[in-house]
């Protein structure tokens, strides 16, 4: 038998007798009078089950698995239930084996994909240390690495991007079991449009890059991306010369980029004006059954970037920030000032939001065009002196012949009757 008892504050407990036949109380706290015999039910089961040896009844027993961990406890306390085996933890995976297990197992992506994720994990194991246990990486490290990377001198949209890659892995941790939590999950991962890294390439600077060129490969690389506004290397070295249709004044992009969103895997664009001499060139100069219209500067280990810079210096022109994404941006908006923004998007490969965040930009032929008439908005003491004007003209003003004599109507004061006409009575 168990029976209920009351202690101070309205707290109740259980007591009964165990099988050592000592007494012994179950505390239950603050509960009410139901719950506390549904509870008393429950113990003498349990220790007419210990007493008796067979097991207690389904209900009993569903309860007890139904048991918070607290009040599990207080029962094997008592030696109501057994205790529970404590579970075996699972061995701590380490930094480096994680990270090189994931990208071994991401065999969906592209080897150019691999490699930029792969600056994230030397990044990683750099600062962590290949061996560190992923349980042990907690958020406020997380926010030291962030810190790191910035002293390291990365662009804040670098970190950003590092960040997100980073929150991506530990995501995959989390799915797994590996960790309980992802401690990259407050980082800013966004990118955001710098204006300091922006730069309009004007159409002389572009003829004089193109005249240093070394050949008519890099001429039509350098137009691809200024005048087509071709991602570089990607869609550049995807164009095949059955993706040009003369006739129909267009050719076929591929974009490794965007081919995971539907209907993005390729698009057109008009064979502007400008690459029309350099696409010329490189078809006649093409050998018999090449597919490529680029042929040289193929191989993984050669930098476009390096060799533009090369080519600026040649030119004599400062490297601008971004290479190849600031000629995108400035196709783009030359494109905007005459066509509308969607028929843009859809010849850049990109949506209104990134334009507006990352490619459009305000040039200075725009100001150059709004002041194109200054003089409007000048204030009177920078304008012309106008003649002055005579005495006589200031005394006499000219009216014509016909005005009646000036009178001063506010001295008259009106009547009762107001300013209306008198109505005729109905």
């Amino acid at each position: 038998m168990a029976s209920i008892g009351n202690e101070p504050g309205g707290r109740k407990r259980i007591l009964f007798v165990a099988r050592d036949g000592k007494r012994k109380t179950v505390r239950l706290g603050k509960v009410s009078k139901r719950q506390a015999e549904s509870v008393r039910g429950h113990v003498e089961n349990l220790a007419a089950a210990a007493l008796t040896g067979h097991a207690p009844p389904d209900e009993t027993s569903r309860w007890v698995a139904a048991l918070p961990d607290l009040w599990r406890k207080r029962l094997e306390a008592v030696g109501l239930v057994a205790a529970q085996d404590a579970p075996v933890p699972e061995p701590t995976l380490a930094l480096g084996a994680f990270l090189d297990a994931y990208l071994a197992g991401r065999t969906d992506l592209k080897p150019s994909t691999h490699i930029a994720l792969g600056q994230t994990v030397r990044y990683l194991v750099e600062f962590f240390g290949p061996d560190k246990p992923l349980r042990d990486i907690l958020p406020g490290h997380a926010d030291e690495w962030r810190l790191f990377l910035i002293g390291k001198g990365l662009a804040d949209n670098t970190v950003r991007r590092r960040s997100g890659v980073a929150r991506q892995f530990f995501r995959a941790a989390v799915r797994r079991g590996l960790v309980p939590s992802n401690p990259f999950a407050d980082l800013t991962a966004a990118v955001q449009g710098n204006p300091a890294r922006e730069r309009f390439i004007t159409r002389d600077v572009a003829q004089a890059v193109l005249d240093a060129c070394p050949d008519g490969q890099w001429r039509l690389i350098f137009a691809l991306a200024r005048f087509g506004g071709l991602r570089v290397p990607s869609e550049i070295m995807g164009l095949t010369w059955a993706d040009v249709h003369w006739a129909e004044a267009r050719f076929t992009v591929h974009s490794p980029k965007t081919e995971h969103h539907p209907g993005k895997a390729t698009r057109e664009v008009p064979l502007f004006p400008e690459l029309v001499p350099h696409l010329r060139e490189a078809f006649e100069q093409a050998e018999p059954g090449t597919e490529h219209v680029i042929t040289r500067y193929r191989l993984p280990n050669q930098n476009l970037s390096t060799q533009l810079r090369r080519i600026l210096r040649k030119a004599g022109i400062e490297p601008w920030p971004k290479l190849f994404q600031n000629l995108r941006a400035t196709r783009q908006t030359e494109l905007a000032e005459q066509f509308p923004m969607h028929v843009v998007c859809e010849w850049i490969g990109n949506s209104r939001a990134i334009a507006l965040e990352h490619y459009l930009q305000v040039t200075a032929d725009h100001f150059r065009r709004a002041a194109q008439n200054p003089a409007q908005y000048l204030p009177e003491s920078a304008l012309p002196e106008r003649e002055p004007e005579t005495a006589d003209a200031q005394k006499t003003p000219d009216f014509p012949n016909d005005s009646e004599s000036y009178e001063n109507i506010h001295i008259n004061q009106v009547g009762v009757r107001g300013l209306e006409p008198l109505a005729s009575s109905l």
